[in-house]
């Protein structure tokens, strides 16, 4: 279990759109917390992807091996 002190305009605000979707506002904090966690996740692997040496090509030679080019 996480808590989570908010300010109290973004609490307002938040229990605000959560009465107006008839949602409960954990439902949003849950949804952000988890959208921010992934995007997370991705962005630190893509910086370990650039810190690893691995050949590349180029996006032309990707569609000529995989046969999508137009």
């Amino acid at each position: 279990m996480v808590t989570v002190q908010l300010e109290p305009e973004l609490e307002a605000r938040l229990e605000e759109l959560a009465a107006q979707s008839n949602v409960s506002s954990s439902f949003y904090a849950h949804e952000a917390i988890l959208h921010f966690v992934e995007d997370r996740e991705d962005y630190l692997a893509g910086i370990r992807s650039l810190g690893e040496s691995r050949s590349t090509i180029s996006l032309a030679e990707l569609e000529r091996l995989s046969d999508v080019a137009d």
